[in-house]
């Protein structure tokens, strides 16, 4: 697997993840130093290479002088997610496109959220590109895959967890005690949260909206909820 971009490959070498090496443009300064620094403090191999080697070997052309290659994701096991008093979970239910999953991941961990749980069909799956969407989140924050959303928010609520359902016609967030242990589910980018999982749900939530659009993109209503959860706690 390739992680590209130079704030990701940063994240990752802060992890264990076992890196097999570090292709990096050759005279290229700033940043990318810094990375080969740390690089050779956890022994990694790093190759200097012509920019156009970078360039076959990047997916989108957007690697900005560094690509570096660890095994496959290791995917959390879903069992383990979570567990505390406050823990947070976020459920992707159809989530397909990889730059909203990728920007999910980052806004999840920066909230300090204990997992992301993801479906094994009809979702979008941990690439090369959702970690480097995830501007290196991806290397933090466990990801796990289950049969089904359905299947997750019925274990969540056996755990103990309140599982909420984002959607725009929900109540409001803003009046919804959100201590304890939680759970957000987030929808795809055309159908939402499916009618069943809502159903499933402890409630439906949404977040005002004053616009002519009617809908805000998945990880910007993530971004707005997650933080609701934070600032119910922080006023414990």
């Amino acid at each position: 697997m390739k992680t590209e971009g130079r704030n990701a490959v940063l994240e990752l070498l802060k992890t264990d993840k076992t890196i097999e090496k570090i292709l990096m443009e050759k005279g290229a300064q700033g940043t990318l130093g810094r990375i080969f620094a740390e690089a050779r403090e956890r022994g990694v191999r790093v190759q200097f290479v012509p920019r156009a080697v970078l360039d076959r070997e990047s997916a989108e052309k957007r690697h900005q002088g560094v690509i570096a290659f660890t095994t496959d994701f290791e995917y959390a096991d879903f069992s383990e997610l979570g567990g505390g008093e406050e823990s947070l979970i976020v459920l992707c239910d159809g989530v397909e496109d990889v730059h909203n999953l990728g920007s999910i991941l980052r806004v999840a961990e920066c909230a300090g959220a204990d997992g992301v749980v993801i479906p094994k069909a009809k979702g979008a799956s941990v690439t090369e590109a959702v970690v480097r969407i995830s501007a290196g989140a991806a290397e933090h924050i466990p990801v796990a895959k289950v049969p089904s959303v359905n299947y997750a928010v019925d274990e969540l609520k056996k755990r103990g967890y309140w599982v909420y359902a984002l959607e725009a016609d929900g109540e409001p967030i803003y009046g919804t005690r959100l201590n304890g242990k939680v759970a957000l589910v987030v929808g795809g980018e055309d159908c939402g949260v499916h009618r069943l999982t809502r159903e499933k749900c402890d409630k439906t939530l949404s977040i005002p909206l004053a616009g002519r659009v009617n809908s805000l993109n998945a990880s910007v209503a993530l971004g707005i909820a997650v933080y609701e959860v934070v600032r119910a706690r922080l006023q414990k």
